[in-house]
């Protein structure tokens, strides 16, 4: 037979039908484009025992390559078993668990998993680290919930009442966020938050993002501090365009509630003295 004549065998298979856990579940958006709803803990039950967790790191297990890729193969194999990880993750949680990789490196709050290369190793370690990381992601929306509670304006506020709880609310949160580890890109953990935290309040989705990035205004940087007169501003910002009205001035009119927030949310100290510390 000549070269001319020789064809290429079709492949017998379709690699995008095949029963991959990624092939089971249906696309997603980004954590970024999720609303409070479709992440708010009390929406979304969580039960988690031992018996849980062996079944998830069972199934997990078995999608972890028997050899893997490395450098050398481009990490192909490990970038294919954390896709399958991701899969695995979203079909049995639910589209809350979006945000279980969502790592330090890239701006998110966990510390647990990396990428693919980072963190796809033995089956065991494999899971233990996404196991780990799924929880450490469970616990900040449950926190992110209760603080939600606690920073909310009161029913009966004032426009100028309401302003100062939400310059309070955006200057806590934050701060929470750079406290969380967050590297680079840990702005646009911040602005979600911010935004979740408002439309958790009431607020349509789209007025809370827009009020979101129109206070940041590009100001927050990527791995850079922007200390705590920057943080300030931005939350005086937003709260001024969502009430017309500039927060109390004189902090004795409201030393309760600053005591409250002081106990509740103690500053890292950013630019050498706690977030709270802001008296005018």
């Amino acid at each position: 037979m000549s070269a001319e004549e020789w064809e290429s065998p079709a492949l017998a298979y379709n690699r995008d039908t095949l029963p991959f856990p990624e092939n089971r579940v249906p696309p997603v958006p980004s954590v970024r484009r999720l609303t409070w709803d479709e992440l708010d803990p009390a929406r979304h039950p969580f039960v988690w025992d031992e018996d849980e967790e062996a079944a998830l790191s069972a199934l997990i297990r078995e999608w972890v390559p028997p050899v893997l890729s490395g450098m050398d193969g481009w990490w192909q194999g490990e970038s294919w078993c954390a896709h399958q990880v991701d899969a695995i993750i979203r079909e049995r949680y639910g589209s809350w668990a979006r945000g279980w990789n969502w790592c330090h490196r890239h701006g998110g709050v966990i510390g647990s998993w990396v990428t693919g290369a980072d963190s796809v190793t033995t089956p065991d370690e494999t899971a233990a680290r996404a196991v780990a990381a799924l929880l450490e992601w469970r616990a900040w929306l449950e926190r992110l919930a209760e603080i939600f509670e606690e920073l909310a304006p009161p029913p009966e506020a004032s426009p100028e009442e309401r302003s100062w709880h939400l310059e309070r609310a955006s200057v806590r949160l934050v701060t929470r966020v750079l406290d969380s580890g967050a590297e680079g890109g840990w702005q646009g953990m911040a602005a979600l938050t911010m935004t979740w935290f408002l439309i958790s309040t009431g607020l349509d989705p789209a007025e809370a993002e827009r009020a979101v990035e129109t206070a940041i205004g590009g100001r927050f940087e990527s791995w850079t501090d922007p200390g705590s007169m920057l943080i300030d501003s931005v939350g005086e910002d937003l709260a001024v365009s969502l009430t017309g009205r500039l927060p109390y001035q004189d902090h004795r009119e409201r030393a309760a509630l600053e005591e409250f927030h002081d106990r509740a949310f103690p500053g890292r100290g950013l630019s050498g003295r706690g977030s709270h510390d802001r008296r005018r």
